[in-house]
């Protein structure tokens, strides 16, 4: 793989950017207060911006790591901060990674989510040079699922009983793709046709 850092990228709506500490009050009014958003998540709700800002200094420490990816969602339509989305595991052996994603409820059913799964979906097989990039998600929200088919994962599997989030034990779904499955269905393209023209 070739690690580039949590470079700038963009969409027909939307900015994939490293969060900076002026996120803080968006990523907790949008988000990470909001136990609808984080109820399937592995994090607690953040109970203030201050939690959101310490937060987000690890993470701007993190970003001196080329290895590391987490971008900032910030949609065009008012320079909000309504989500993160990032690389959560990675295997050196195999070069997969794992990506995980979260957004503002007043941001679902708008296709956004999908949108910037997308561009990173193709930053990382393009650019990056990824050879496998897979999702999980509790069986319980199949919408997120939704999400990941739209970017082009397919659904691989349940782990039964084989996670756990901020409801407990759940069962969790897999979906994947390769970069030999990527190529062939010919995602390079369509993204970037959809990314320009995306109204969902």
């Amino acid at each position: 793989m070739y690690d580039l850092g949590t470079v700038v990228l963009e969409t027909n709506r939307l900015i994939l950017r490293p969060f900076c500490l002026t996120d803080a009050e968006d990523m907790h009014r949008n988000w990470a207060s909001n136990p609808n958003v984080t109820k399937f998540l592995g994090w607690p709700l953040h109970d203030s911006p201050k939690a959101s800002e310490k937060i987000i200094a690890e993470w701007i420490e993190n970003y001196k790591d080329v290895r590391y990816y987490d971008w900032c969602i910030e949609y065009k339509g008012n320079h909000q901060a309504i989500g993160s989305m990032g690389v959560v595991s990675r295997n050196e052996n195999t070069k997969s990674v794992e990506i995980g994603y979260c957004i503002g409820e007043d941001y679902w059913f708008q296709g956004l989510t999908a949108e910037a799964l997308r561009e990173i979906v193709r930053f990382l097989f393009e650019e990056v040079g990824v050879n496998r990039i897979e999702a999980r998600h509790d069986t319980k929200n199949p919408n997120s699922g939704k999400v990941m088919k739209k970017a082009g994962l397919r659904y691989e599997g349940t782990l039964i009983e084989g996670g756990f989030n901020n409801i407990g034990i759940c069962d969790l779904s897999i979906l994947g793709m390769t970069r030999r499955m990527y190529d062939a269905s010919g995602m390079a393209s369509v993204n970037r046709v959809t990314n320009r023209e995306e109204r969902e």
